[in-house]
């Protein structure tokens, strides 16, 4: 594995005093954007993180959004770069499409989590843009989608991927199962190279031993009450109100746009009045977050419970599946704002919420590891990691996936969507990834 790199691309190299100052600021501001997000970030911090004056940094850059721009770019740039490079090499070598697969798994995570402080700020602050910061990047981003997508493309046309699987989603949710890691990946542990070849492998060929059908479970199964809790009293519907005006702009742009300005126009109040029924916004976004993850608990325990067959863990993992996206995409807001700012918090407000999260990873540790016992999990898994890596796959969605351009041409209804995010978890994306398999 190659080592930490965080420089920008050759070409960017400076060649002066004022090259290697601007240089310098770079480096420290993806490094902070990266850990701390880009709101908690100030130029002043930026400054003395590269060791500047506070004033200075404006000789070399203009404002802190501009910093911003430079780092996306370079992030995505020298991913898209090396990856590129890859697939022709891979082409004209005649490498085979799983090696190759296992090969470009393997760059993202380490450009992700150790090689590129610019890549992993690029995929924490970027789903927190505006629309107006975002298109600059689009182009470069989309390249970057275009890549797997012709590579994966070219290994379904070659009879390599799966023919029942749509490419466009399929390379999607890869690019979204391996960006999660952020979220849960410690490399001080491990080696980012054994996450590639467990993740490639899973991707490849599935979790469960044996290809089976699963039956018709849809989301729209699911009998989501979303409202119930605003049908007290006055008191009580303009306070789950304000609630639920909190988890929309907490889901659609974050924590620092939640101010309880905006959150009272929002619920349709006067500013001032939200202070009758919240102290202050950290009250709110607990409540929200803690919210969100009891719906969930409840709505997945509740779905894996209810399957008649307690010996089928196929379909025990399959209801479970559905049951998460359901949460994520029908039901109020609260769930998905969860799952959507969840990296932006302090470690002191995470903390508040971990009890809570440890509940709903234990109902998922406890099926899955009751599929491995009865033979229906491949037995080659850990369960903690995988289970990190199916919900961290399946949280990313909220960030590409649109459920109301489903019946649009060329567009999945969220029932197809999640019948496809079934197929690939349980049996993978490889056409002869279940011959693989350990038995």
């Amino acid at each position: 594995m190659e080592g930490h790199v965080t420089r920008p691309s050759p070409s960017d190299e400076p060649h002066d005093k004022s090259g290697h100052t601007r240089q310098a600021i770079l480096l420290a501001a993806a490094k902070l954007f990266k850990e701390d997000g880009y709101n908690a970030t100030t130029m002043r911090r930026i400054a003395n993180a590269a060791s500047l004056e506070a004033g200075s940094i404006y000789y070399h850059f203009k404002s802190k959004d501009q910093i911003l721009h430079e780092v996306l770019d370079i992030g995505v740039r020298q991913l898209y770069d090396e990856m590129k490079i890859v697939i022709e090499q891979a082409r004209t070598q005649g490498t085979s499409f799983r090696q190759t697969f296992i090969r470009l798994v393997d760059i993202h995570l380490n450009f992700l989590l150790t090689r590129s402080d610019f890549t992993s700020a690029n995929i924490r602050n970027y789903p927190i843009l505006t629309e107006k910061r975002r298109m600059p990047h689009r182009r470069l981003r989309e390249g970057y989608a275009e890549l797997w997508r012709t590579f994966l493309q070219q290994a379904q046309d070659a009879g390599n991927l799966r023919k029942d699987i749509s490419v466009i989603l399929v390379s999607q949710f890869i690019l979204g199962a391996m960006n999660w890691t952020t979220e849960w990946y410690d490399t001080a542990r491990y080696p980012v190279g054994v996450l590639s070849e467990r993740m490639s492998k899973l991707l490849l060929d599935g979790m469960c031993d044996k290809s089976e059908t699963v039956a018709d479970v849809t989301v729209e199964s699911f009998g989501i009450l979303t409202d119930v809790r605003g049908e007290g009293g006055k008191a009580e519907r303009t306070r789950y109100a304000i609630l639920r005006a909190a988890a929309r702009i907490l889901r659609e742009s974050g924590y620092n746009a939640a101010t309880m300005r905006r959150v009272a126009l929002e619920a349709g109040l006067e500013a001032g009045s939200v202070y009758y029924h919240f102290g202050s916004k950290t009250e709110i976004l607990d409540e929200v977050l803690d919210m969100g993850l009891r719906d969930l608990l409840k709505g997945v325990s509740d779905a894996i419970a209810s399957w008649p067959n307690k010996e089928d863990h196929r379909n025990r993992i399959a209801i479970a599946i559905a049951a998460h996206m359901a949460y994520l995409f029908r039901a109020n807001a609260f769930t998905s704002a969860n799952i959507r700012i969840y990296g932006m918090l302090s470690e002191e407000m995470r903390s508040r919420h971990r009890p809570i999260r440890h509940k709903y990873a234990t109902v998922w540790d406890r099926t899955l590891r009751d599929a491995q016992r009865a033979g229906t999990l491949r037995s080659d898994l850990k369960v903690v990691p995988l289970r990190q890596f199916l919900l961290g796959a399946l949280n990313w969605t909220i960030e590409w996936f649109d459920p109301g351009k489903g019946g649009q041409r060329g567009y999945y209804t969220l029932s197809a969507f999640t019948e496809l995010l079934i197929k690939m978890l349980l049996d993978g994306i490889s056409a002869n990834g279940s011959a693989l398999k350990v038995t």
